[in-house]
């Protein structure tokens, strides 16, 4: 510890541009990114405020089991099939994937292209399936 405040004391100038960087990303991050919330926000959302369920895993994932009344648009193919979800644009969208990583590039495809209330689900379908909540089944 004492290794580092002495580091911090001789250089001064890199330490401050260090936080600065990291201050500026986080900044960015929260900025550009959706909310992140819950498997027990997202049936909030679902049931009072008609949410839409925006799965964006590969069809044959979402085959294997989806929430309720999703809508499967892989992230792939999210650019050229966004237009399926203009009906859907003035209420909120829940973002789904696996684990809840692909879902914040998806939100922010939706952000940019006017969607205003985009959330994702954090821990993706894994979190939804750890808390028992219901899923469909082909």
């Amino acid at each position: 510890m004492a290794q580092f405040v002495e580091f911090i004391g001789n250089h001064l100038v890199l330490s401050t541009m260090w936080v600065v960087t990291l201050v500026v990303i986080v900044l960015h991050h929260r900025k550009t990114s959706a909310s992140s919330v819950g498997p027990q926000k997202v049936v909030m959302l679902i049931n009072r405020h008609d949410a839409i369920v925006l799965d964006v895993r590969a069809k044959k994932e979402f085959d294997t089991g989806h929430i309720v009344d999703s809508i499967n648009i892989p992230l792939a193919k999210l650019k050229q099939r966004i237009t399926e979800l203009k009906k859907h644009k003035q209420i909120p969208i829940v973002v789904v994937c696996k684990l809840g990583q692909q879902s914040g590039d998806a939100a922010k495809t939706l952000q940019e292209e006017g969607y205003e209330e985009v959330y994702r689900l954090s821990g993706g379908l894994t979190e939804w399936k750890a808390q028992s909540l219901p899923l469909i089944q082909r």
